[in-house]
């Protein structure tokens, strides 16, 4: 339990610094917050039969705040898989957990909105790139640095 309660804790740590670096780079960068999130969100809210109701407002601000829960969940729910894995040997050295952790992320957010065809990565230019990359590296690096250091 305690490499689960470990890999919970630096998950939610890596998942706080991946928000700081999005919500740093759209500060420099003046740009908006994705949309993709909400647009995941709904789609899977209508195909489990639970509409998100209301006006049109309404149902975005909940598709908002659904897709953020779902990132939240994502990073967490792979820092405590993350933990389990590692509970009866010592866990990578971060610069290569942290990559590694970094990808799961990355996969665990961005595969539900592939698979939905809401986007496509091989139309992604560099910048797009880029801006899914680095957040989910910094992701990694933070959660593999944080289970480490809890011991």
């Amino acid at each position: 339990m305690h490499a689960m309660v470990k890999g919970l804790l630096a998950g939610a740590a890596g998942t706080l610094v991946l928000d700081v670096v999005t919500y740093g780079d759209m500060l420099v960068r003046g740009r908006s917050p994705s949309g993709l999130p909400a647009q995941v969100a709904e789609r899977l809210a209508v195909g489990a039969g639970v509409p998100l109701g209301g006006s049109t407002e309404t149902r975005d601000n909940r598709a908002q705040a659904v897709g953020a829960l779902l990132g939240y969940a994502t990073g967490v729910v792979t820092g405590t898989v993350y933990g389990l894995l590692h509970r009866r040997r010592p866990p990578l050295p971060v610069l290569v957990g942290g990559p590694l952790l970094g990808a799961a992320a990355m996969a665990g957010s961005d595969a539900p909105a592939i698979t939905l065809r809401l986007t496509d990565p091989t139309s992604w230019d560099v910048t797009s790139w880029v801006s899914d990359v680095v957040p989910h590296l910094a992701y990694g690096l933070t959660t593999a640095a944080v289970y480490r250091a809890l011991g």
